[in-house]
């Protein structure tokens, strides 16, 4: 069974906080947890939630999801476009943090980030489509177009980073086959693949397929690194050509 971050329904009162959608309409990244062991949090630097101003969201909190957000009270309700209605309990916010109850004994705290233009959202449904579980087997044709829009995110992230002007972005949690240096990228062997990328298929023959289509891409395509000190725009060129290797 997957983990999933649905949280507990009790209400606390709180005082001084006013909630409105110019303070919680942001993109959250999770950052640490209050009171909590650390073998109990699933949550790792790439976990999300991103809160657009027309009430449409997408999260990462152990599931990708997307779909309307609403605000009653100091309860945030994520309602996904398959249904399924998560509740969130605000704790505290604050106009650049942001605190949520995750459990009896411990709550999750975030960041906010700028949100992107949604052409050019690393966060948005269109981009994460490679996050989506498979419901069965995939074709080699389903399996590249898995591949390449993991390829598209990338190139949407490190846009992101590069147009906001981010000192440091972390590319070490996002659930990646691809391993990402200063200066390049290797691909993962399947034993070093992490669990949660692992669970976006159908089976363990199909993870071990797309990492075999994703090294014979790399093995039989080179890439041309982009001259530039700057190390956004060297990974954008780079999976730009990624993406289009998978076409």
């Amino acid at each position: 069974m997957k983990n999933s971050f649905l949280l507990i329904l009790p209400i606390f009162i709180l005082c001084g906080c006013q909630f409105n959608k110019p303070q919680i309409s942001q993109l959250w990244f999770y950052t640490y947890s209050s009171d909590s062991l650390a073998d109990q949090n699933i949550l790792s630097p790439a976990n999300f939630l991103e809160l657009r101003p027309d009430n449409t969201f997408t999260a990462d909190l152990g599931r990708f999801r997307h779909g309307q957000w609403s605000l009653r009270d100091q309860q945030l309700f994520l309602t996904a476009d398959d249904g399924d209605i998560n509740i969130l309990l605000i704790n505290s916010l604050r106009s650049h943090e942001i605190q949520i109850q995750a459990g009896h004994d411990h709550a999750a705290n975030f960041d906010a980030q700028p949100i992107p233009p949604i052409e050019k959202d690393p966060f948005s449904n269109s981009n994460n489509l490679w996050r989506r579980v498979a419901r069965g087997r995939e074709t080699d044709v389903l399996l590249r177009s898995r591949l390449r829009n993991h390829c598209k995110f990338w190139v949407a992230y490190f846009t992101w980073a590069l147009n906001n002007e981010l000192t440091t972005v972390d590319v070490r949690s996002t659930p990646t086959p691809i391993k990402i240096y200063g200066n390049g990228f290797t691909i993962k062997p399947y034993s070093d693949l992490p669990d949660t990328w692992k669970g976006y298929f159908y089976d363990s023959a199909d993870c071990r397929k797309a990492n075999d289509l994703l090294e014979e891409v790399v093995r039989t395509h080179t890439i041309a690194w982009a001259h530039t000190e700057n190390k956004y725009k060297m990974f954008i060129s780079a999976f730009q050509q990624m993406e289009h290797f998978f076409k």
